[in-house]
């Protein structure tokens, strides 16, 4: 089990309460790209489409299958590369660089992130912005996040504990445990490592945050929160209200696609023009 602590950060994202996600209309300056690379999935929001992507994160580059993204960890940059080449390159509009929102793990985010944008680079973006995937999840389940929120993310081949205050991450979690370990380990095990992992944040916590958080209830997302045998042990572990997000699985995509949207009409992600260019 891996244990890490989140610096509070002072940047705030926009609440889910206060962007909702529209479709954009296809044009030439609105194309971006809203996208989640998990061990198991890789899913992909474009703007105006919605969801074109949800497919095995596997690449063929001879005979056999080679899986580049591993328990959470990009192992393979040119096969991620080359994997959203094949997925993506089709599906954007020729001759445009896309905004580019990618979500990351919370913990070896650093290095996700830099594999991440080198890999993106295929795509020809004009800006890459990263987002925890904890983060993602809360926005794409539409949570408050003013308030203390809990998040665990149970994946294929990873989960993740991780503590939101003011939608910035205060601590983080993770166990390489997942849906996938379920033939070879029971659920009740991924209960016991995902209670141990709040006591340790309560135990260590001098602030009152863990506890409001869990009194408030736990969200609950990836594919582990579409089975019912986890659910059930993570119910009777954490002795604490647990709500699982609608549509679990694709939480982070959705909400990498309202950041994808905020981000769009920021000004420093705006293409420039010959006024911005030349000020007068």
């Amino acid at each position: 089990m891996t244990v890490a602590h989140g610096p509070r950060s002072a940047s705030r994202g926009p609440s889910a309460s206060a962007v909702r996600h529209r479709p954009w209309p296809l044009c030439r300056n609105c194309c971006g790209v809203a996208l989640d690379m998990g061990s198991a999935r890789t899913r992909a929001w474009i703007a105006g489409r919605g969801l074109v992507l949800d497919v095995p994160t596997v690449t063929f580059p001879g005979a056999g299958a080679v899986y580049p993204i591993q328990r959470g960890t990009i192992v393979d940059t040119q096969g991620t590369a080359r994997m959203l080449s094949r997925l993506l390159g089709h599906r954007l509009p020729r001759f445009t660089r896309p905004l580019v929102v990618v979500t990351a793990p919370v913990l070896d985010g650093v290095a996700f992130r830099t594999e991440a944008r080198t890999a993106v680079e295929v795509l020809r973006p004009r800006s890459v912005l990263t987002v925890p995937s904890a983060r993602a999840v809360a926005l794409g389940a539409g949570a408050d996040l003013t308030r203390p929120l809990l998040v665990v993310d149970v994946g294929a081949h990873l989960t993740e504990v991780v503590l939101l205050s003011d939608g910035a991450v205060v601590d983080a979690r993770r166990t390489a445990l997942g849906t996938s370990d379920l033939e070879t380990a029971a659920a009740e095990q991924i209960g016991e490592a995902v209670a141990a992992m709040v006591t340790a944040m309560l135990r260590q916590d001098r602030t009152s945050l863990t506890l409001d958080a869990l009194h408030r209830g736990a969200l609950l997302a990836g594919g582990g929160a579409l089975r019912p045998e986890i659910t059930y042990h993570l119910t009777g572990r954490l002795h604490a209200p647990l709500t699982a997000v609608a549509a679990p699985h694709t939480a982070a995509v959705r909400g990498a696609a309202t950041l994808l949207h905020s981000a769009h009409t920021h000004p420093s992600t705006r293409p420039s023009t010959p006024r911005d260019r030349h000020p007068r």
